[in-house]
């Protein structure tokens, strides 16, 4: 079967083009915005990409397109499918009617935080012998690759709130129907398609309507939204990360930069957790994977071992290179939330060096204005930031560098983002680069720009 994917270069519907090749399918795909890792992915995987708005894409007639998100009517490409009957579905009802039936499927759902506890959660059934199959939002380094189908029960899967496809505008993890679902944290974000937080509640409340009275839910006790969501009607078993005495899942002993801490069950100890990882919020994502892989049936202290040899996925908080005592940090950032975590886990690692972040707030929500009230205050544990205002951004960012407590510029050229930070960087300087996109290939460029400023480092 012929299997064609719009869209293919998204992190998920890239995924979908994995599995489905896996499965022995005939793959290709087209797509607009191609860039790495997902384009190298596919390119290693051997699956022939296109132009979007090339309609010879269609020909020969594919058995099955398999219809991305980011697509919607109007569209040359959408309107040659439907005016033709082609024979098309979503991402996410592709995964269900052809991987996931039968299967132990692991959900991790959230507003942050998804894809490096899929990527945590994923590696501790790994390490178990389990070899699950899996679908993440991003490249686990443990593993190389964002997609894979493994072997039965498990299937870890990361699961957006982000609406399916023009045609099914239910959000994705709807579809999955999880035997172990995870909630990481739950905020208002996706302003693009959804109206208020309410609306998103409701999403996160048709997920939990579909996992078993025999399943299990693990959740922080203290997210007073989940908890509202769980309020509206809950009919599996929960556990919940909080404070000691208080949860199922505790810690304590944690160190000022989340190197290690102890882990408790239910007020018992059960190991202590030593890893590269920083930041609180990697240390809830653990404790949430652990609980999850307790559940599939593996010991708490296996999972400890398992994440001691963990490896972070791309582009969160990657290390893209360090030229002169200068480190470059590639981080998947694109909600005020996110960035203050990622940003005090650093400064918790780094103590008083500099840091310079740099922050394009391309996401949808951000793209709107929906974070000016919160958006400065996300960065005030650096010790500068640069603002980029992309062209398509409807709305003036001056207002919030006017409100960011470190010393703020806003550009609007990528070149001249490298210039200012070539002329101004020092030696033990961290530069953080924080965006869901490819940010005009900053990283790279930077990295060429201060090897050409200090040639013998």
């Amino acid at each position: 079967m012929h299997v064609h994917i719009l869209g293919i270069c998204g992190t998920f519907m890239g995924g979908i083009a994995l599995l489905a090749r896996e499965l022995g399918y005939q793959v290709s795909g087209s797509d607009n915005n191609v860039y790495p890792p997902m384009s190298t992915q596919l390119e290693n995987a051997g699956i022939k990409l296109s132009n979007l708005d090339d309609l010879t894409q269609f020909a020969p007639e594919p058995a099955l397109i398999v219809i991305g998100n980011a697509l919607s009517r109007g569209q040359e490409a959408i309107e040659f499918i439907l005016n033709k009957n082609l024979s098309y579905t979503s991402g996410p009802a592709f995964l269900a009617d052809y991987l996931l039936k039968h299967r132990w499927v692991l959900a991790v759902s959230g507003t942050h935080g998804k894809t490096t506890t899929s990527s945590m959660l994923a590696w501790i059934l790994e390490y178990a012998g389990l070899k699950p199959g899996f679908l993440i939002g991003g490249i686990p380094e443990n593993f190389g690759i964002s997609a894979r189908s493994g072997n039965a029960p498990f299937f870890v899967v990361e699961a957006d709130e982000y609406d399916t496809a023009f045609f099914d505008k239910r959000s994705k993890f709807v579809h999955y129907r999880p035997h172990t679902l995870i909630i990481n944290n739950l905020e208002y974000d996706h302003a693009d398609i959804f109206p208020d937080l309410d609306a998103i509640k409701r999403q996160f409340h048709h997920l939990i309507r579909t996992v078993p009275g025999h399943g299990l839910i693990v959740a922080p006790a203290a997210d007073a939204n989940i908890k509202t969501v769980i309020e509206m009607g809950c009919w599996t078993p929960m556990e919940h990360f909080d404070k000691p005495k208080k949860a199922t899942w505790s810690i304590q002993n944690l160190a000022t930069d989340a190197s290690h801490f102890d882990i408790h069950i239910k007020g018992k100890y059960a190991g202590t957790l030593e890893w590269s990882l920083q930041g609180q919020h990697n240390v809830n994502n653990a404790i949430m994977a652990i609980a999850a892989a307790r559940h599939a049936g593996v010991l708490p202290q296996h999972a400890i071992e398992a994440m001691h040899h963990f490896k972070n996925v791309k582009r969160r908080m990657e290390v893209v290179g360090t030229i002169n005592n200068i480190t470059i940090y590639d981080d998947f950032a694109h909600h005020p939330t996110a960035i203050t975590s990622t940003l005090e886990g650093l400064r918790n690692k780094v103590g008083n060096a500099r840091i310079i972040a740099i922050l394009e707030p391309r996401s949808n929500t951000m793209r709107m204005g929906i974070h000016t009230q919160t958006l400065a205050g996300s960065l005030n544990s650096a010790d500068a930031v640069v603002y980029y205002q992309p062209a398509e951004t409807t709305w003036d960012l001056n207002s919030v560098v006017k409100n960011t407590a470190p010393p703020a510029t806003l550009l609007s050229e990528v070149d001249a983002i490298i210039d200012n930070l070539v002329a101004n960087a020092q030696p033990g300087d961290h530069l953080l680069i924080m965006s869901n996109g490819a940010f005009g290939g900053i990283h790279k460029k930077l990295l060429h720009a201060l090897t050409m400023r200090y040639p013998s480092s």
